[in-house]
């Protein structure tokens, strides 16, 4: 079984190539009995014995009446599956940890496509209709488990309409890809030893005491320095409160891989949790990574330019 699984990915990899659009026809499809059609042929077979064995003309004419029918619900299941057409939609990057959602278009070009059932397996499948010359967005989600490139897995499309006794179906890679950026993580800010000579916290923080202008008080988080603490909020029952001052150094900020300790995930949502929170600020920063250094810079453009290398780094292409 191992062995037989490559073999059948491979054969259905050439069969029905990649592409971010896809036409069902018949080289697409495949039709095979559901367990209501298994019993159904039981109950023909059964029929048929019975009408040989007794030589009664009414039991073999519902024997060919209930053929007939099976042999047109294999016409009708397939006519309704054939001329979907199913593309995919650009994907929004998210978090580790966070839902993908990929959202499927299908079309229908001629004519009307009922019960299409799609899903990534048989337990999990939302079912639409596809009226005709009309499109319709089906979103379906996935987990991001590591950051880096997501590659869909092929999709599974199928419809058992109308009798339920066969059912057409087709697996389908429509290229979806999105990038999964690191799970952000609350710290003290990572500096470029030297950035800012004037500020104390061992280099490690954009506010601190010994900077110039007072900005007032912010909730604690895990890694603040304890000498920022504000204990008079503390003791009158308002909380864990930090004091934040703003750097008047004239340095630009610039968030270093190499000033951070711990493996190399909990570094970058560290650094991830930064680029968020300066970007939100409207403040300009660089990033410094082994091998890539981004300009100072803020906005929007500037914060998807750190996320993607901070999703990427040491991920092969």
């Amino acid at each position: 079984m191992p062995q037989f699984k490559p073999v059948w990915q491979r054969w259905v990899g050439r069969r029905i190539p990649a592409a971010s659009r896809i036409q069902l026809d018949h080289r697409r499809i495949f039709i095979l009995p559901t367990k209501v059609g298994g019993t159904y042929a039981l109950l023909l077979v059964l029929l048929l014995l019975v009408s040989i064995n007794y030589q009664n003309s009414l039991a073999y004419g519902l024997t060919f009446l209930m053929l007939s029918v099976g042999i047109l619900a294999i016409l009708h299941t397939y006519r309704n599956f054939s001329g979907l057409i199913l593309s995919a939609s650009p994907a929004r990057s998210v978090f580790v940890g966070e839902p993908v959602q990929l959202r499927l278009r299908l079309e229908s070009a001629s004519k009307g496509h009922q019960a299409i059932a799609l899903g990534w397996n048989s337990e999990r499948m939302e079912q639409t209709d596809v009226e005709r010359d009309r499109q319709m967005e089906v979103a379906l989600t996935l987990p991001a488990v590591n950051r880096g490139w997501l590659r869909a897995p092929r999709l599974r499309v199928e419809s058992v309409f109308p009798l339920g006794i066969f059912r057409a179906w087709s697996w389908l890679d429509l290229e979806q890809t999105v990038l999964i950026y690191p799970r952000p993580l609350a710290g003290s800010m990572p500096l470029l030893q030297g950035v800012q000579p004037h500020a104390r916290d061992e280099g490690q923080a954009t506010q601190g005491q010994g900077v110039d202008d007072y900005q007032g008080l912010r909730p604690w988080q895990p890694g603040d320095s304890l000498s920022r603490m504000h204990w008079k909020a503390w003791s009158r029952g308002q909380g864990l409160m930090i004091k934040e001052f703003t750097d008047l150094s004239g340095h630009d900020l610039c968030l270093d891989f190499m000033a951070l300790g711990g493996d190399i995930e909990e570094r970058l949502s560290r650094l991830c949790y930064w680029v968020l929170e300066l970007s939100q600020r409207q403040q300009p920063f660089a990033l410094r990574m082994p091998g890539f250094l981004s300009a100072v810079d803020s906005g929007d453009a500037h914060r998807q330019v750190c996320l993607r290398q901070l999703a990427l780094y040491g991920v092969r292409a």
